[in-house]
């Protein structure tokens, strides 16, 4: 038989709050709290799109996780090819780090070109010093994107020159800038970095969320004809919440400048976040049938937050579980569930058994079995 019990609780997954009372003239784009996983604003997040330079975030995390893994270091060179040279040195009319065919470069100063300078032939001699060729590096990536979990998302190049199969999600992106965010902090504080000098040329970080919100500290333009103009963004507010935004096909980079800025600001102004349960709080005690206790207290699996608009009320969550849940139990299975409900929220968290419960003696057995008789 199913119990069911109603709590003023609310999940801490990822959900979509839905306060769609913001407008943007992006095409594409996405608001995520980075810690609680909730979307405050999305529009048209799942459609891919030509993420041009965005999708460069997709090298610097191959580079960032080979420097973690001991498989590279910030001192290792990477030799400049010729073709990284012509398709993106400074002859190629596009973002370039200004390399040199044949020039020996560390890893330290490749990343600072790939995020600082947006440089596409940091992108190309990354690749083909890690796979041989920018195409082999190519399924690299999308085999890293199979990994992460970002199903929007397919890969031809290092750099997000333009390719009609070279294509991105703004949710993938905001997934990919969480990981980065949370799995590299080592690295990450490069993106803050606001120029980049090399080869005697000093280049500004493109990023004008670090020069126009405070608590900017990331992530990446991006620009083509076909794309627009993008970013993908990044930010801590003055009560310590990570927001990740996300801005795609605009027509300038004015619009892209105060279309970023805007979301952000919303991000900061109209949200906060509440721990609901604590991770060593009993939620609930549940009857256990045969077994050596009577009953079993139940945990959520880890501390629940979440983010709301501060307007916003809290849905009804409801606890369903089996009852009785018969013994023997070990501690940390899944016996029940934390259900939350409303309009913009169907999720569910588990909750564990706090203990081992073993099965009764024989003779509280059978003192339970003819107890249920009548």
């Amino acid at each position: 038989m199913k119990q069911i019990l109603i709590f003023p609780l609310m999940s801490a997954l990822l959900f979509s709050v839905s306060a769609q009372a913001f407008e943007t003239k992006a095409t594409n784009a996405l608001l995520l709290d980075a810690d609680t996983g909730t979307v405050l604003f999305e529009k048209d997040a799942d459609i891919p799109m030509p993420p041009a330079s965005m999708s460069k975030l997709m090298t610097v995390y191959v580079l960032f996780e080979a420097l973690k893994n001991g498989r590279l270091s910030m001192e290792d060179e990477f030799v400049v090819s010729e073709n990284a040279w012509r398709i993106g040195g400074a002859a190629s009319g596009g973002s370039t780090m200004f390399l040199n065919p044949g020039e020996k470069v560390k890893i330290k100063d490749l990343l600072r070109g790939i995020i600082i300078q947006s440089g596409n032939d940091a992108c190309i001699t990354v690749a083909e010093n890690l796979a041989g060729s920018e195409t082999a590096f190519a399924e690299i990536l999308n085999e890293k994107a199979k990994e992460l979990g970002l199903t929007g998302s397919s890969f031809k190049n290092a750099t997000g020159l333009p390719d009609p199969q070279h294509r991105m999600t703004a949710r993938d992106l905001a997934k990919l800038a969480q990981v980065l965010i949370q799995k590299f902090p080592e690295y990450y504080s490069i993106f803050s970095e606001k120029e980049f000098t090399y080869n005697g040329i000093k280049q500004d970080n493109r990023n004008p969320l670090l020069y126009r919100v405070g608590g900017a500290d990331g992530l990446k333009t991006g620009h083509t004809i076909e794309s627009g103009y993008g970013l993908t963004g990044a930010l801590k507010t003055t009560d310590g919440r990570r927001l990740v935004v996300i801005v795609n096909g605009l027509k300038t980079i004015r619009e892209r400048d105060s279309e970023s800025a805007k979301l952000a600001t919303y991000g900061m102004a109209g949200f906060k976040v509440t721990t609901l349960i604590s991770a060593d709080k009993i939620v609930e005690k549940i009857p256990v049938w045969l077994g050596a206790e009577d009953s079993v207290e139940v945990i959520t699996e880890k501390e629940v937050k979440v983010t709301l608009p501060l307007s916003k009320k809290e849905p009804k969550v409801t606890i369903v579980y089996d009852t009785p849940v018969k013994a023997p139990i070990k501690k940390g299975d899944v016996l029940a569930h934390l259900i939350i409900k409303d309009e913009n929220i169907n999720e569910k968290v588990n909750l564990l058994a706090v203990k081992d419960i073993e099965k009764a003696g024989y003779f509280k057995r059978v003192k339970q079995i003819i107890s249920s008789w009548f």
